[in-house]
């Protein structure tokens, strides 16, 4: 299996790269694209699942901290 990695934007959304197999609920693959994707984080793209900007025109705010995990 090929490295990626996920990144999260400030108030925007994840920045995938390193073109992993991306699947649909019904387990169906998205075809193979760009080596680097945007997914969205706001939901409302008119393109789900990636960005397609909207979330600057709606002012989404995202926690952009990791959560502490410990128990």
């Amino acid at each position: 299996m090929a490295e990626f990695s996920i990144r999260a934007t400030l108030n925007g959304p994840f920045i995938v790269q390193g073109a992993p197999e991306l699947l649909d609920t019904m387990g169906a693959r998205y075809p193979p694209g760009k080596d680097t994707i945007s997914l969205c984080r706001c939901g409302q793209s008119g393109n789900k699942p990636f960005c397609d900007g909207t979330h600057s025109k709606i002012g989404f705010q995202a926690t952009e901290k990791v959560a502490d995990l410990k128990s």
